[in-house]
């Protein structure tokens, strides 16, 4: 294997089709796609300053290193890419990456990011930025910190454990989802999904769950979570309390207490859902903003 070591590289594709190397110590300035079409590489303590590093290259390992602002859209069409201990500055990185592995790797400018991925490990990820994960299937995460809006939308055969997102939208159009042991907070979760399992975690959510085909929450509290599971069907047992219930479509609603319970026979067949709770505060057969107004 051949070593690059401690260069300053400019110009556009700097080391093209460079196969079977170890870089160290580089820094990657001005010129675009300075490894495209390479392959077998070791890259460990370098800089990328300038867009596309990464294109088209297939067993690429890199550690310790940088991508800058201006490194965007880095990591495109790539097969086995794995990162560690790394930062990523740019946006709208790793779309359509088979096999992939992130590990202690900080994505502060995460926009756009992780698109039509499959086969994806990531492990002790922090990531900020709307729109992440997009149509990627087979994920693995393992604590992953998510500041960000309509995360995994239209995402497959997901596994989460041990994360906090905090992502309004997140897991819409999604299949086969299941978080372990999480925090999720944000509006409209989960919406017209199939398959969607939460174990142990605890939400807030306006609207959360809604328009689910197969929903299943163990032993998950409910924080601040009103209009919950409309037009939803599954099997949910919520510990605690859950502000307000509405229209769920059908199966078990398992809770301690529920605020309000909204169930409107115009809409749905109320005897398709069992609710099994020994305190309901409030039950409703309209929603707040069709029932008849005060005069004064």
């Amino acid at each position: 294997m051949k070593e690059i070591t401690q260069q300053i590289l400019t110009g556009e594709r700097a080391l093209y089709e460079t196969h079977d190397a170890k870089i160290t110590y580089c820094t990657f300035e001005n010129g675009e796609s300075p490894l495209k079409e390479s392959s077998n590489l070791e890259v460990d303590n370098c800089l990328f300053k300038w867009k596309y590093p990464f294109w088209y290259t297939q067993h690429v390992k890199v550690t310790n290193s940088a991508l800058f602002d201006m490194a965007r859209a880095g990591i495109w069409y790539v097969e086995d890419f794995t990162m560690e201990d790394t930062v990523v500055e740019a946006p709208k990185n790793f779309r359509r990456v088979n096999g992939l592995v992130l590990k202690n790797v900080n994505l502060p400018n995460a926009a756009e990011t992780l698109w039509q991925c499959k086969n994806v490990k990531l492990q002790n990820v922090t990531a900020k930025g709307d729109y992440f994960a997009m149509n990627s299937t087979d994920l693995e995460i393992e604590n992953l910190t998510l500041s960000g809006n309509y995360s995994f939308d239209g995402g497959k055969n997901i596994v989460v454990r041990n994360s906090r997102l905090l992502s309004k939208d997140a897991f819409w159009n999604a299949e086969n989802v299941t978080v372990y042991d999480s925090f999720i907070s944000g509006e409209y979760l989960g919406w017209n999904s199939k398959n969607i399992t939460l174990v142990n975690c605890t939400i807030e959510s306006l609207q959360g769950m809604c328009y689910i085909q197969n929903l299943t929450m163990k032993n998950c509290r409910l924080v601040n979570t009103t209009l919950a599971f409309e037009y939803s069907e599954g099997d949910v047992e919520i510990k605690g309390k859950v502000e307000s219930v509405f229209n769920p479509k059908g199966g078990t609603i398992k809770a301690d207490v529920i605020g309000e319970l909204i169930m409107d026979e115009r809409r749905i067949v109320i005897d398709q859902t069992k609710i099994d709770c020994p305190k309901i505060s409030k039950k409703s057969d309209r929603a707040e903003w069709e029932r008849p107004k005060e005069k004064f």
